[in-house]
């Protein structure tokens, strides 16, 4: 039985490579084709893993990549339950509070993240990036092939994957190419399904058109607007011409079998928006930033505003346009020339639009020259389209379309790959025609393949030129994430909680998206934004959790300069009062130095020996009780209140804050800041405190982070700091204490 297995496996593999050859010697030109889709799809999985190992600077990626996550485990709502939503609400995440407390859905529809997880299903998140890069490219090649010939359409993949937007935003996980390939597979589906009559086809059109509406709504009108365009004016003239016969019977049920599907996902959408927002009209984005969307007017998102006139859309479309047709298209502007080549060939072959119209026959199916039309007509859409949309502008302010391109315009990307093919095919044929006057068509045809490999250099440089901005500054930025993230590297958790830095705000993953926890706040992990006081001692009641804290030394800049970072762990430390050792190190020329205690209820300052300062040394021993808190090795020389300094509540933060004084009036404070929670006779700290070096001023940001003897101070910094449990035993509520 085993070897009649084996046999039969054999049998059925011999046959299957016997149809692969068959294929090749009868179909070449597909097999080359599914060659070179592989290997867009190849390069833009690799390029994603390569270029963008921690995602792009693009935070919305994250916002994808939860919900993604999210679909896997069947939510369609993040429910943070005890912990305070503040602390782990995510990048465009709207907050909904109902009956059964606080939950919180994504900005964007489900169907981009469905697809995503498509890819972690198949072992790696980035899979999904080929496989759509990979499906917009066979889209392409077979419209392509139907608008003029398959050489085109195999010249049309190459062609598409040398656009700097192409490759960027195909290598993000963003919806723009999930749509486009949607967008894409409708535009095939209705070609087919008019050339075939087919009912099938025609179901298949109306699904993808839908499913992008469900993806980008706005996006896939525009798209599809030359497609309907095209059917209403097919019923228009079946009509004039024939009457309400079987020929309009035929192009009526296309329609409707067009129309019903893609109707019922439109509803689809609605249905999806009354669950999330309660309305079917209102879409989630519209429900984080209601004044975000299409339309003249006021428009606003977060802090930035801006009254969008039609003479700001005429500014930023010239600007993108010549942005898109000189940058991110193939060869930038050689691969604009091409494009423009191989429209006016095919309008030329037409010979003219009234011999289009005559040769218009809806009823037999969309000719050549219909399909190259539509494609066309996509180009005019999406940029008049997108004109009515602010979010190009926005795009242009904040730099992400000059990282990623004008990823808005994706669709475009299309009908430009298609003619630029067909451009080089017709500058071939016509150099052909003309050679050949002179000589045989065969040398004729060597003639011109010589001539376009020595025009190969040019259009390579071309497009390196176009290419390698982009891909640097990206390059750049990736190198600069990396260093942000290295603690993590290779570090595993278990069961653990870490606070993140919040220079954006109260939001987690933005901008620390290669940071998420699980959609259920049960995985090994729990990242949550450090906050006040009372809101890190929920979050530790909350989770009861291994605490960590992540911070960095710099200026956040969105990666363009590097920070640096540290990840340290951290624990409770829980007794009747906790006494703590700080030693500082004397900056280089300081002359003086002062020390303060500092709580919201007041302050109390301590006069620190000449000695000390001469010594190159200071050290200060400080304790923290449930209601006080005080230095206890220095005299007391002035403050608020008393030596003892009254904490603010039960939850309250204390600082202790040592002030070196130098020649001219120079300063450098160090400024620690300990998290206590005053509980009756006792009190817990979280230790250690967060650190600052600071110079010129007595309170600063994360410039001044203290990340350890490797950081960029002035001579003469060092910290040492160390804290123990008196009059009780050191513990840690449940966590692991460290040393």
């Amino acid at each position: 039985m085993f070897r009649g297995a084996v046999g039969d496996a054999r049998d059925a593999l011999d046959r299957l490579s016997a149809r692969i050859r068959s294929a090749a010697l009868d179909h070449p030109e597909r097999v080359a084709a599914a060659g070179l889709v592989l290997g867009v799809g190849l390069l833009i999985y690799f390029l994603a893993i390569d270029l963008f190992p921690y995602h792009s600077v693009n935070d919305d990626e994250g916002v994808y990549l939860y919900q993604a996550a999210m679909l896997l485990e069947g939510k369609l709502f993040l429910r943070p339950g005890e912990i305070p939503f503040e602390a782990v609400r995510p990048w465009f995440f709207v907050v909904d509070g109902t009956d059964s407390g606080v939950r919180m859905y994504g900005k964007y529809s489900p169907v981009a993240p469905a697809i995503f997880a498509v890819g972690r299903l198949l072992g790696d998140w980035n899979l999904a990036l080929g496989v759509v890069a990979a499906g917009t490219a066979a889209g392409v090649y077979w419209l392509a092939a139907a608008a003029f010939d398959r050489r085109v359409g195999l010249l049309a993949i190459p062609t598409l994957a040398g656009a700097p937007l192409f490759l960027l935003t195909s290598a993000t996980f963003l919806s723009y190419a999930p749509a486009t390939m949607l967008n894409v597979a409708f535009a095939v589906a209705y070609v087919k399904a008019a050339r075939t009559e087919s009912r099938v086809w025609a179901v298949a059109a109306g699904t993808a058109i839908g499913l992008a509406f469900f993806c980008r709504p706005y996006t896939a009108v525009l798209f599809a607007s030359p497609f309907i365009g095209h059917t209403l004016l097919s019923l228009g003239v079946v009509w004039r011409r024939r009457g309400l016969g079987e020929s309009f019977s035929v192009v009526f049920t296309r329609a409707l079998a067009v129309a019903v599907p893609g109707a019922a996902l439109v509803g689809v959408t609605l249905a999806y928006n009354v669950i999330v927002t309660g309305d079917p009209l209102v879409f989630p984005y519209a429900a984080f930033a209601p004044e975000d969307g299409i339309g003249f007017g006021p428009h606003e998102i977060l802090n930035y505003e801006r009254n969008y006139t039609p003479a700001l859309a005429l500014e930023t479309t010239v600007t993108i346009t010549q942005e898109f047709f000189t940058s991110w298209v193939p060869a930038g502007a050689i691969g604009t020339g091409l494009a423009a080549v191989g429209a006016g060939a095919t309008v030329w072959r037409s010979r003219g639009l009234q011999r289009v119209r005559s040769r218009f026959q809806p009823a037999s199916g969309l000719r050549d020259g219909e399909v190259a039309a539509l494609l066309g007509a996509v180009v005019p859409a999406v940029f008049l389209g997108e004109a009515y949309f602010w979010g190009t502008h926005n795009g242009l302010r904040n730099g992400l379309i000059d990282l990623l391109g004008p990823f808005y315009h994706f669709d475009a990307l299309v009908p430009v790959a298609v003619f630029a093919a067909a451009g080089v095919a017709a500058i071939a044929r016509r150099g052909v025609s003309v050679v050949a006057r002179w000589t045989t068509t065969h040398y004729a045809r060597l003639v011109v393949f010589v001539a376009l490999v020595a025009s190969a250099p040019a259009v390579a440089s071309a497009e390196l030129a176009v290419v390698d901005g982009p891909l640097a500054a990206n390059e750049r930025r990736s190198e600069n994430l990396a260093a942000t993230y290295e603690p993590f590297e290779g570090r595993s958790f278990d069961d653990a909680v870490v606070f993140t830095p919040d220079p954006y705000g109260d939001w987690q993953a933005h901008p620390f998206q290669y940071l998420r926890s699980d959609p259920g706040y049960d995985g090994a992990v729990v990242y949550a934004t450090d906050g006040g006081p009372e809101r890190d001692l929920r979050v530790l009641n909350a989770t009861n959790r291994t605490p960590y804290r992540f911070t960095y030394r710099g200026t956040w800049t969105g990666a363009t300069t590097p920070v640096t970072p540290k990840l340290e762990r951290l624990r409770v430390i829980e007794a009747a009062s906790v006494r703590a050792e700080t030693s500082v190190g004397v900056p280089t020329e300081a002359t003086s130095a002062s020390v303060r205690i500092e709580t919201p209820e007041g302050y109390a300052r301590y006069s620190v020996p000449t000695a000390a300062v001469d010594n190159g040394n200071v050290t200060v021993t400080w304790s923290i009780g449930p209601e006080t808190a005080q230095v206890r090795n220095l005299p007391f020389e002035s403050g608020s209140r008393f030596r003892d300094v009254p904490l603010a509540s039960d939850r309250a933060e204390v600082d202790l804050v040592v002030t070196f004084v130098g020649v001219g009036g120079s300063s450098v404070t160090y400024r620690q800041e300990v998290t206590v929670d005053g509980r009756g006779e006792g009190v817990r700290a979280v230790w250690p405190p967060e650190t600052r070096v600071c110079r010129l001023t007595t309170e600063c940001g994360y410039d001044g982070t203290w990340v350890g003897p490797d950081g960029d101070y002035v001579r003469g910094i060092a910290v040492e700091t160390s804290a123990r449990g008196v009059e009780n035993a050191s513990r840690t509520a449940g966590l692991t204490s460290v040393p």
